[in-house]
Formats: structure tokens, C-alpha cells, sequence
């Protein structure tokens, strides 16, 4: 079975994605951007190596959405935080599975393929951020995740990749190249 990568995405609505980069460039702008951003990464990061899902939200809107292209399977993200829809989108996968998100421009086929190799040899890999969170995470055995894998992260600060690495508690972990995400004007390339 193919390895799984995984895009965490919300439908390019005004005012419902991108909202800190909204409030700097405009909401239809910051929707526009990251819906060209989300049809750049796709065709950077598509491989024959692994098959990629896009896991939507919101749920209804995402599954329908003709935004993105048709040849990728489609997830809906459900509820909870952030690291609960990772989590489920990891089970779902199976394994070994990367889940990664939409809004960073430095991705591409060669860091999701050495993100991939990390997992022959690690339980887990991350992808750090230079802001203390993660641009990637991803696991050799998605299925045998606990449903809480990831309580008690403070999500959208400086400890995330911290509190993620530690919340998981898988004992050979790897990280590759750092990277950046867009959440202000001033992130953009």
C-alpha cells in the first residue's frame, strides 16, 4: 500500500480562510492567495510514490467543492481542534501517513519524499516551523494512534511542536528541514 500524504485545507471563502492574512491584505485577497497557493502546492507535491487526500473543510462545502482538482480523494476534517482532525486523518490513513498544511509555499515533492523516508527508520516525523510549530507531522503507523494523541498541545504558539512531540509519546522521532507558513503579509514570498 501506498504511503499517504495528507493536505489539511478549508474551502477559499472570504472571511473563513486565511483571516490573519485577510486583516492585512483583505479578506478576498487572503481567500484569492490561498486558493492559487493550495493549486501550486498540489502540483508541486503530487507523486506517483504516494497518494494524496485533501481533507476539507468544512465537511458538506469541502466534499462538494469543485475548487480543488477531482483526482484526489477527498476527507471531510469533522470536529474538534486542530490536533483531533489530524489524528482522525492519520487513523483513517492507515499508515505510514504525512499530514501536512496548505499555506506553506517552500513544499515540494523532495522534502515530502525525505519526510517519507524518515518514517523507515523513526516511529514519527515533524516538520518544524520557525515559530515553534510544524509545517508536518507524520507517523509509520496511523492506525494504532490514540483517538487524544494530541491533548493538551497549545495550538498557535511556540510550543506546538513541543507539546505535539511530547502529546504523541512515540520514542524515535525524526525532524527534517524547516519551514515556513503564511499567516501575515509579512510571511508571504
Amino acid at each position: 500500500m501506498k504511503p499517504t500524504l495528507v493536505v489539511m485545507l478549508k474551502v477559499p471563502r472570504p472571511g473563513r480562510v486565511k483571516t490573519r492574512l485577510g486583516r492585512d491584505i483583505g479578506m478576498v485577497a487572503a481567500a484569492w492567495w490561498f486558493r492559487h497557493q493550495v493549486r501550486a502546492l498540489l502540483r508541486r507535491i503530487e507523486d506517483p510514490r504516494w497518494r494524496v487526500v485533501l481533507a476539507v473543510a468544512p465537511d458538506r462545502e469541502g466534499l462538494l467543492s469543485r475548487v480543488w482538482p477531482s483526482r484526489f480523494g477527498r476527507w471531510p476534517q469533522g470536529g474538534g481542534n486542530l490536533g483531533d482532525r489530524m489524528i482522525r486523518m492519520m487513523r483513517r490513513a492507515g499508515g505510514p501517513v504525512c499530514v501536512i498544511g496548505a499555506d506553506i509555499p517552500g513544499i515540494d515533492r523532495k522534502r515530502i519524499s525525505e519526510a517519507f523516508a524518515a518514517l523507515g527508520n523513526h516511529d514519527a516525523v515533524f516538520g518544524p516551523a520557525p515559530d515553534g510549530g510544524y509545517w508536518l507531522i507524520g507517523v509509520k503507523t496511523g492506525s494504532k494512534l490514540r483517538k487524544p494523541a494530541l491533548d493538551g498541545v497549545r495550538w498557535s504558539t511556540e510550543h506546538a511542536l513541543d507539546d505535539s512531540r511530547a502529546a504523541l509519546g512515540l520514542p524515535c522521532v525524526a525532524l527534517v528541514d524547516t519551514l515556513a507558513d503564511v499567516d501575515t503579509v509579512d510571511d508571504l514570498p
